[in-house]
Order: structure tokens, then sequence, then C-alpha cells
């Protein structure tokens, strides 16, 4: 058996990322984008996927804030992975979308936005897990020294965006939760990474954040929150790990992924059950905020639980393409279908049963 090794892009590779994303962004506008990993459509969810790992097989995860590399290797479940590992960290699906096309990278963690618009770029890397959060995980921050607590106040204001990213879904549904249009407001479209400093410094009037940027941002003299009442609904709270259709199509690099998932599913449901030590080591150790700040990060984000790959979830995520054509903001339509592989719901399932964890509820 291999042990998992691990290795970090540092600067030069957050530089990269930046790049990438930048990159990412124009191509996204083009609607004759190619790629030569064509979707077929769904797998049935019943073909069974490889189980055997041969020696030396290795998968490259693309992490976000090093948050997938820290809960596999708190929960001791990297130590586990029966196949070689190495980690690059990114800003933003954006940048990992650029990774992937590059086949710089094998499986990503991601919100529920980069695979709509991976889909839209002729990408082929579908969804092969997922976990549900809070819906309130993400706030709408408002700069110092402006006073808006109602969504119908968004109209005219300055919004950070960034196409590919959840955040840019939440914008759009908050708009259109009170009758606005994209043109109603100014959407300076910014690097998600830029986000905080934007808000933080007025260069916008309101920015979509997610722990534990909401936290920093607080901290901040005449910073404010638009009430969580007013952004229901505008965030589903599904995270995802999605891999390039030639992963999921070799043999050893399947069976890896396969392994992945339930290592995902036990890695999550650990936090779960020890949430004092996940906030002392991922977000006061490694992302730098206080033990107070850290608590209730943790507490936002409530219990993780876990979707299976079904027709259901195929819906959610056909909502969430269906918001973002109604804005306009999508060179074509795609259909979610598309997106997914549903033969990884079994390890899916045995993850969740052997951990005692739970499957997300069903949504009526």
């Amino acid at each position: 058996m291999y042990r998992p090794r691990t290795s970090l892009f540092g600067r030069h590779g957050r530089t990269a990322a930046a790049l990438l994303a930048v990159a990412t962004v124009a191509t996204l506008g083009l609607t004759g984008c190619s790629n030569t990993e064509k979707s077929d459509g769904p797998v049935a969810a019943d073909t069974p996927l490889p189980t055997e790992i041969p020696a030396g097989t290795k998968l490259v995860l693309a992490d976000q804030s090093e948050r997938l590399q820290s809960v596999l290797r708190f929960s001791g479940e990297l130590d586990k992975l029966p196949f070689k590992v190495e980690f690059a960290n990114f800003v933003g699906g954006p940048a990992v979308l650029e990774a992937f096309r590059a086949e710089a990278a094998d499986v990503a963690s991601v919100g529920d936005v980069p695979p709509i618009h991976a889909l839209v770029a002729g990408q082929d890397v579908p969804i092969v897990a997922a976990y549900q959060t809070s819906t309130t995980a993400l706030r709408l921050a408002v700069a110092p020294g402006k006073s808006i607590t109602t969504l119908a106040e968004l109209k005219g204001k300055k919004i950070a965006y960034a196409e590919g990213t959840a955040q840019q879904a939440a914008v759009l549904r908050a708009l259109d939760k009170v009758g606005l249009k994209p043109a109603d407001a100014q959407l300076i479209r910014l690097q998600l990474g830029e986000f905080p400093d934007a808000i933080r410094t007025g260069q916008v009037d309101v920015a979509p954040l997610i722990e534990p940027n909401i936290t920093r941002f607080l901290r901040t003299s005449g910073a404010s929150l638009i009430p969580a009442d007013q952004t229901k609904d505008i965030y589903p709270g599904l995270a995802y790990l999605y891999a390039r259709r030639a992963v999921v199509q070799d043999p050893a690099k399947a069976a890896a992924t396969r392994a992945l998932v339930a290592a995902y599913i036990r890695a999550n449901q650990w936090i779960n059950t020890h949430q004092d030590e996940w906030a002392r080591r991922y977000y006061v150790e490694n992302q730098k905020v206080s033990a107070e700040d850290a608590k209730r990060i943790v507490e936002s984000l409530g219990t993780f639980t876990f979707p299976h790959l079904d027709d259901q979830l195929v819906a959610r995520q056909q909502a969430t393409i269906d918001a973002i054509d109604k804005a306009g903001e999508l060179p074509k339509k795609v259909q979610a279908a598309k997106g997914f592989d549903l033969r990884f719901d079994a390890p899916i399932t045995e993850g969740v049963t052997a951990s005692g964890a739970a499957f997300a509820p069903k949504e009526r």
C-alpha cells in the first residue's frame, strides 16, 4: 500500500491560480468552447465502479483554503487512502476549472456553481459527491459607513461579482427575490480572493461572503451584514467533489476516486463529532481566526449531511442553472444531468452508513 504524500502550492501557486482564474472567466464568455472530453450524460447509478487500485496510482486534488487536505489529515483519513495524493491550492472555482483544462488536477472540492460553468465551457467534469451545510452560511456583507438592510436597497449598488462561483448565484438570487435584474445593480467583476478587501475598503457596497471571511470582515469598524431573514434561500449550502471524465473512465483512477469519496464522507462526518478540534486545528491554527470566532464559524455551518447522487440532487442543480440563465448570465443553457456520475452514489451510501453520518433531507 502506498502512503499518501502531499505537496502544496505556496506563494507562487496562489499567483498562478489567480492568473488561471482570469483566463477561465474570459473563456466562459465564449460560446464556441471545445474540449476533448465530451459528455455522454450520466452513467447509470447501478453501473459498478472499479475497486482495484494498482500500486502507483495517484490523484491530484484541487483544494481551496487547504480545507480538503486539512479535514482528510485531521480525521486520519489521509493516511488510510490506498493511493498517492498531491494537493494544489486555488482561490475560487474558475481557477480550479482551468487546472482541469490543463489536466493539472484530477478531483476538486468546489461550490455548486463551478460545475455549471464547466458544462458551459464544454468541459466534462462530473460531480461524484456532495455535502450539505446551513443555507445561511453565506451572507451579504455591507461596506463600512453604508446602511443597507433590505434586498430592495441593492438597486443601484456596487456588488462584488465573480462568475463561476457560488457567490455569483447568490447575488443573482438575491436580486431576483425582490424583482431586480442584474442591470438594476452595478455588478463589479472581481476575483473571489479580492472580495474581502473590496468590501472592507468600500470599493464595493455589498459582497457575498462565506466563512471565515464573514468573521474577519466583522472585525472592521462599521461593518455590517444584510439581515439573515432577507437573504434566506439565496444560498443552497451545497459543496461538491467533481472530477475530470478521463479520471473516472480510467479504471485505476476511478477506483481511487471511489475510495476518496468514501473518505470524504467519513472525514466530514468527523467534523460533526469533533467540532472543537476542527475549530482549533483548522480555523484557529490554519486560517488564523480567534478561538471565539472559530466556534462561531463552526456553529454557523451546522451539521454536515450528505445528499444522494440522484434525480433530486440533479433537479436542485438544474434549478441553479435556471436561476443563472434567467438572469441572462449564461452564454448557453446546459443540462445538469450531464454533470453527474451517478455510479458514485454507491460509495456515498456506504460511507454515510458506515460512519454514522446522515443523508441530507429530501426536499419537498
